[in-house]
């Protein structure tokens, strides 16, 4: 129970912080009146899209409250889970929004910085960042700290009880997650796409010009999708491993001091991350390999003080037990590996991208071909990473000698991989503001070294922003690991034991396999296709908009970008219904239709076809755009060449892949779990077969 208290002050040195670096960032310099002007009609673009976006959802969630009400009221849930569904969601949602409005608030400031060296635009990114890193780390501790000390009250002592009810808390974080990363998604790509192939390829302007009115819609995009959908993902992979874990800790046998592991892990792991921030720095003339070296520099020193904290953690609260701690240790290594790969496949700095710009040589078509084989390449070392970890942690928790050992071992391996998420997400929320900052200094014609500092900040915020990516989709997959053993778990201690066939060749399992390893197909290809639609409509109107309106060619007039502001807007909301309901309405049906068993084949498909999707379309985008920023450098006649329009149609097929259906993808593997464990009752009382 004391434990518990230092979650709290984790929580709250997490909260404090991040408000110091927004006090930090708000301090900086905004730049002239019209970086002022340009940063606010962003910033208003993007609270109005939020706030349609959470009016919708905020319908969803009152209706799914009143379903959560009647299962509690009929005795399939605790009376707590709808209430609890409400703050997950609430949490994460806001987690976001103060990300974004931070983000929105950095990029003048950024560009600003770095007019006056690389070092100081550095600086003011990452500073925004660390305000989304940490406050998502903050809220959810608080989250999780004011359950417990509620449910504490109403079961004193009963830890199993507490674990159970905890355990279905995070569909509400699930549900703002997929709803803020598909409708954040579609918005920002389609803005994305329709400003790169009217303006770049058919105007021949250049990228983040004034007069393609797809410009301020392509910002906001970036704050919405990167940031505020980011935000709310990793929120919810964090507090899914720690409440996961947990669970899983109570059926090894561990009790409270097997709860209290994860606990204290990401609490210290607050304290890891800030002083991680702290070795963040650069110097002028800072090559890729410099910039990326003085991210990851933090990132590593955060990880190395979590490496010897977690032996202590360990060493008091579980001492007979020192294998543990090696299972966080395999969590940690992996996620750091993970970055590692998905730099070396995504950073022009290395060959598979400078050779994916290569093929530039000889049209689009041949970037496609060569940017799809990069994507399926990169997918083979993390799941290798992904699988020793799996093997390393549940063997070095006791597996060998009981099932549940194991399993709370790879639970523990997610919570390793994610304790250092303040600054890890910190490095990636630092790339969309670097984007911002490069589009105000193209729009306000700042001076071209301060074009090449923001375009030297952007790229490397490409290649954190996939290594987000992959960070968030192998700790998804870890999560989701354990999310379908706390499934198999709670199925098996309804009403006294429910035991069901799980082996392979019980063909409700298979039919269950066979669903699960469709359906991220299915979701990415109604995302893939959401995107396709809302861009459609933004290349529409942008060319509309070249041809009437007299001067926008010539600078004199300024385009409507609020008309495609609105639009990709109310493309979003309309576009992001369909996949939401797939993941939250696919589980429930399966199970009422062929039973728990069929539920836990769809989980693990779904899980293995997920993570290896959801890989290959983020490393792939994010090689795409990388080889665009490539050429753009000078490499194969540089801007305006055909080598570069090449590029930038590889790259417009990349958008939705890395920042729409990759990232969307370890939601939907994480929120199906959830909303399994929450129907559980119900699915085992009214199962067909």
């Amino acid at each position: 129970m004391e434990v518990m208290y230092f979650v709290a002050a984790g929580s709250t040195l997490a909260l404090i912080f991040a408000f110091c670096m927004f006090l930090r960032v708000k301090k900086q310099p905004e730049g002239t009146a019209e970086m002022i002007h340009i940063s606010e009609a962003v910033r208003k673009g993007a609270n109005a899209y939020l706030k349609r976006q959470y009016s919708g959802v905020a319908i969803f969630f009152a209706v799914v409250f009143v379903i959560l009400f009647g299962m509690a009221i009929g005795g399939y849930l605790s009376f707590f889970t709808p209430f609890a569904f409400l703050t997950g969601g609430f949490f994460s949602g806001l987690s976001g929004f103060i990300g974004m409005r931070t983000a929105t608030m950095a990029n003048s400031r950024t560009a600003q910085g770095a007019s006056l060296s690389l070092n100081k635009g550095l600086k003011v990114a990452f500073s925004a960042g660390s305000v989304m890193g940490f406050t998502v780390v903050g809220l959810g501790l608080l989250d999780l700290s004011i359950w417990f000390f509620i449910l504490n009250a109403v079961f004193p002592g009963d830890i199993s009880s507490i674990t159970t009810n905890m355990l279905t808390f995070g569909m509400g974080a699930s549900s703002m997650a997929l709803f803020a990363r598909v409708g954040g998604g579609i918005f920002t790509k389609a803005a994305d796409v329709g400003a790169d192939l009217v303006g770049k390829v058919e105007a021949g302007i250049p990228e983040d010009d004034p007069r393609n009115p797809a410009v301020i819609a392509d910002n906001v995009g970036d704050n919405v999708g990167d940031v505020a959908g980011m935000g709310a993902d990793l929120y919810e992979s964090y507090v899914g491993s720690i409440v996961s874990t947990g669970a899983l800790a109570v059926a090894a046998g561990y009790g409270m001091a097997g709860v209290s592991v994860p606990m204290m892990i990401a609490a210290l792991g607050v304290l890891a991350s800030i002083i991680g921030t702290f070795f963040v720095k650069t110097k002028e003339g800072a090559s890729q390999k410099n910039l990326l070296k003085a991210l990851r520099t933090g990132t590593y020193i955060s990880a190395a003080i979590i490496i010897v904290a977690s032996y202590f953690v360990i060493r008091i609260l579980l001492p007979d037990h020192m294998g543990l701690y090696g299972a966080i240790i395999s969590g940690l290594v992996a996620g750091v590996l993970i970055g590692a790969v998905t730099e070396y496949f995504t950073s022009d700095t290395y060959k598979p991208t400078q050779k994916l710009a290569d093929s530039s040589e000889t049209g689009a078509a041949t970037v496609i071909i060569s940017g799809l084989s990069l994507g399926m390449l990169s997918t083979v070392a993390p799941v290798l990473i992904v699988a020793t970890s799996i093997l390393a942690s549940y063997y070095c928790a006791g597996g060998a000698g009981d099932f549940n050992l194991g399993l709370y071992g790879i639970g523990l391996s997610a919570v390793g991989m994610l304790s250092t998420l303040g600054i890890t997400l910190a490095t990636d929320a630092y790339g969309p503001i670097a984007d911002n900052a490069g589009g105000i200094a193209e729009m306000t014609h700042m001076d071209a070294n301060v074009r090449e500092r923001t375009d030297a900040l952007d790229s490397l915020g490409n290649t954190t922003a996939a290594t987000g990516k992959g960070f968030a989709i192998g700790s998804a997959a870890l999560t989701a690991l354990a999310l379908v053993a706390s499934y198999i778990d709670k199925v098996k201690g309804i009403e006294g034991g429910f035991n069901f066939d799980l082996s392979i060749t019980n063909p409700i399992v298979l039919v269950g396999l066979l669903i699960g390893g469709m359906l991220p197909f299915l979701f990415a290809a109604l995302t893939m296709d959401a995107v396709g639609i809302a861009a459609q409509a933004i290349v529409i109107e942008v060319r509309r908009q070249f041809k009437s309106i007299v001067g926008i060619m010539e600078g004199t007039t300024e385009p409507d970008y609020a008309a495609c502001v609105d639009m990709c807007t109310r493309s979003a909301q309309k576009l992001m219904v369909a996949p939401t309901l797939v993941a939250v309405i696919v589980p429930i049906v399966v199970g009422l239709l062929i039973g728990p068993a069929g539920v836990v084949g769809l989980l693990t498909g779904n899980l293995i076809t997920g993570f290896v999707l959801a890989i290959m379309m983020a490393n792939a985008g994010g090689a795409w755009d990388n080889a665009k920023k490539y050429v753009e450098g000078g490499a194969h006649g540089g801007k305006g060449s055909a080598q570069h329009k090449a590029t930038v149609v590889g790259d417009t097929v990349g958008d939705p892949f890395k920042d729409t259906s990759g990232p969307s993808i370890n939601i939907l593997i994480k929120l199906t779990s959830m909303v399994s464990i929450v129907f559980a009752g119900l699915i085992v009382a009214f199962h067909l077969l």
